[in-house]
């Protein structure tokens, strides 16, 4: 296997730039919830869903929140794409 993305259904696309840069300068909050993730995060998203958070009003205890809320969406979609599959 050359990927960490394992059996699931997650789309999977060339990045552009340099995911460790970018990783490197998310503040400590959020690279700390990118190591304890479930799924592989890229820098970007994470950083695209928080500023959208906080752009929104909410507290970065609220914005982390709403990070673990999608990764649980997306665990709870790939969970119904398994099941689906399984029983055709």
């Amino acid at each position: 296997m050359t990927q960490n993305l394992g059996e699931t259904n997650l789309r999977r696309r060339k990045r552009v730039g340099n995911s460790m840069y970018e990783f490197d300068h998310l503040p400590k909050q959020l690279r700390k919830w990118m190591n304890s993730a479930i799924l592989p995060w890229s820098p970007v998203s994470v950083r695209r869903l928080w500023c959208k958070s906080i752009n929104n009003g909410l507290s970065f205890e609220e914005a982390l929140h709403v990070l673990d809320n999608a990764e649980a969406y997306k665990i709870k979609k790939e969970k119904s794409k398994i099941k689906n599959k399984i029983l055709r």
